[in-house]
């Protein structure tokens, strides 16, 4: 163990590279404009109790909360939640492209990042509403490559669909698997989803 290092060799030694082990040494102390150990002012013995007591937490993890109404799997389920809140700035980073900023202007920055965090909302509540069977990712690859081309007259042709497409079709009330729409359809199913939308 390196406290006993220290107790054996403290010239070895300064704060620096003492942190972490200094705690189960009784009695060090460091020169404050060099580190090292006063050896003359330091009756250095190893702080047995110390290391008996944080023994009895080996093999625990403790997590701490302020919610002290609240359930312990509360706490627990909360903390396994953490990730998450890492995955959105990688999200907002990476597939939303919220940086870099390719504006001067204040309102324009503020528009941006109002379209990204509203893009953010509709995302998770989406991931969310599919059980996070899908990365968000995969979720605004199949949104983003779900369009049509015209073919003629007043025919368009949807050619895009894979394992996303059904779930979220389901969700939203839209048969992505319909290949070919008229621009009737297309008005239609754009004028249900904005009034479900509204009555939500």
């Amino acid at each position: 163990m390196k406290a006993r290092a220290i107790i054996k060799s403290p010239k070895n030694f300064n704060k620096q590279n003492t942190y972490g082990a200094a705690k189960y040494i009784r009695q060090i102390n460091f020169d404050k404009d060099t580190g090292d150990i006063i050896e003359h002012e330091s009756s250095l013995e190893f702080n047995d109790e110390l290391l008996a007591e944080e023994e009895k937490y080996d093999g625990y993890y403790v997590i701490v909360t302020n919610h002290h109404a609240k359930e312990d799997q509360w706490a627990i389920n909360a903390y396994h939640e953490l990730w998450r809140i890492e995955e959105t700035f990688k999200i907002t980073k990476s597939d939303i492209e919220a940086r870099p900023v390719y504006a001067s202007r204040q309102d324009r920055i503020e528009a941006h990042f109002l379209i990204c965090f509203v893009a953010l909302v509709i995302i998770r509540l989406l991931q969310k509403r599919l059980e996070y069977l899908f990365s968000t990712t995969k979720i605004i690859d199949c949104l983003a490559n779900t369009c049509c081309s015209h073919l003629k007259d007043n025919i368009y042709m949807f050619d895009y669909y894979d394992d996303v497409s059904r779930p979220v079709g389901e969700l939203l009330g839209i048969d992505f698997s319909q290949k070919f729409r008229t621009q009737a359809d297309i008005k239609n199913i754009l004028a249900r989803v904005k009034n479900s939308s509204v009555a939500q």
